[in-house]
């Protein structure tokens, strides 16, 4: 981190204003080679008004903030400068700072000299980029808890608990080795047996936290002209799918996000399912299946002006031992069909609905949040697991923490615990970043966007 490094933090595009920061020991320097304007002697977190000039050449009218370290994101000195909005501006300035000494950063650079100069834990670090993401009021919740240092805490004090067990083996090892005479470990095993109980409750939030932070892989299917497309658009509140009498209208893949309750439905809209001898219809049922197979909730919709056939029977079939909703629509007219005819099993929500006449969809919302949450989800007390990296690393502590407290119970040699329980406690270090290989560094940050 010994150079200094600039990039566009705001979106491309138009805009009121956009910013260019820069981060390193130079930032000063190459930022008053092209800022003029007045500089009191106290400027540090200060906005200046000026220009930036390319020699005699202006580029843009300005605000600059000079901050210096470290009391800054990335405890380095920074700069940034706030153009106008647009592409140009922002261009031609990062094009002058790196002809002036910077060098373009690299995808979440910034974020990167926080943690490693102690500003933030990773776990802090990749809540950032959560943020960002963040598609729901939930998914933010959850994001800035962790950024605030939640899971950091939550973390530390099983690490330390941990350590108190593994100093305790390790004397015990020292201690047998120099007196011959072993030691009680009852004490161990009841206290590792409550940090496990509190760790696997932990773990299993990951599938809350991932719903939350991913959202609800949520896919609309039934026959043609049932009613799927028009059912999607009520639910957006948009006209985003063509709707039309005419049966085969939806032939390729319509993903939209939505919010309900909080959460991400990221629902999609596939062809109607039935036997056809039109090749690209074919193509758009065959990956009808391929989206419900892959689905965490089945949306299943029925035609109840129409008496049963066999594709709805293969409809049926499909949502078999799935987290699912059926949905008989067209309620406004004959009925043709009823539940009982459906033989739908007891656990699966079924809803009455005239899409068209925009009846039931309140209920149907209903119904999808109460299924996966049970109207009880809160992200500012309990601790959620929201990251697949953080729930793959508590599993293999769960398992080395498992291990070790059997081999205390069956008088294994305290040498295999010692080992266990060390792999446990390193595991651990590796969700705030205390123990981490470089290359699973670079990963999470090539994940990030350039300029944060």
């Amino acid at each position: 981190m010994d150079h200094t490094v600039a990039a566009i933090s705001t979106a491309t595009g138009e805009a009121g204003i956009g910013i260019v920061r820069m981060t390193g020991i130079d930032s000063f320097n190459i930022a008053d080679k092209v800022f003029k304007g007045r500089k009191d002697k106290d400027f540090n977190r200060k906005m200046l008004y000026g220009h930036i000039y390319d020699k005699e050449e202006l580029i843009d009218e300005v605000l600059i903030a000079y901050m210096k370290g470290p009391k800054t994101y990335t405890r380095e000195d920074m700069v940034e400068i706030y153009t106008h909005g647009g592409m140009m501006s922002v261009r031609k300035v990062l094009d002058l700072l790196l002809k002036n000494g910077a060098e373009i950063a690299d995808k979440g650079e910034f974020t990167k000299r926080a943690f490693l100069n102690g500003r933030l834990d990773l776990s802090q670090a990749e809540a950032v980029i959560d943020i960002i993401k963040s598609k729901t009021d939930k998914a933010y919740e959850a994001s800035l808890h962790q950024l605030e240092g939640g899971l950091r805490k939550t973390i530390k004090k099983y690490r330390d608990q941990i350590l108190e067990l593994l100093s305790y083996v390790e004397y015990s090892i020292n201690f047998t080795e120099d007196f011959q005479e072993e030691l009680e470990y009852d004490n161990v095993i009841e206290k590792g047996e409550q940090i496990l109980c509190s760790l696997r409750k932990l773990y299993d939030s990951a599938n809350r936290g991932k719903i939350i932070r991913e959202g609800v892989k949520t896919t609309i299917v039934g026959k043609p002209n049932v009613g799927k497309s028009s059912l999607l658009n009520a639910l957006i509140r948009e006209n985003k799918a063509i709707v039309t009498d005419i049966p085969g209208t939806t032939r390729d893949v319509i993903e939209e996000y939505i919010d309900i309750g909080g959460i991400a439905l990221k629902i999609t809209d596939t062809a109607g399912i039935r036997d056809t001898e039109d090749v690209v219809e074919r193509i758009g049922v065959e990956k009808s299946l391929e989206f419900a197979q892959n689905a965490d909730l089945i949306i299943a919709i029925f035609d109840a002006s129409k008496e049963l056939d066999e594709e709805d029977l293969k409809i049926l079939d499909l949502i078999k031992d799935r987290h699912s909703i059926v949905v008989i629509n067209k309620n406004d007219l004959d009925q043709k069909i009823t539940i009982d005819e459906l033989k739908i099993p007891d656990d699966i929500v079924v809803i009455k609905t005239s899409i068209v006449l925009g009846e039931g969809i309140e209920e149907l919302e209903r119904a999808i949040e109460n299924i996966f949450y049970e109207g009880n989800i809160t992200t500012n007390q309990d601790e959620l697991i929201t990251n697949v990296r953080h729930r793959d690393i508590l599993k293999r502590v769960i398992t080395s923490l498992e291990s070790s407290m059997e081999d205390l119970k069956h008088q294994i040699p305290v040498d295999c615990v010692e080992v266990d329980l060390r792999h446990a406690w390193e595991a651990l270090g590796e969700i705030t970043g205390e123990t981490i290989e470089d290359d699973v560094l670079d990963k999470i940050f090539s994940e990030f966007c350039i300029g944060k």
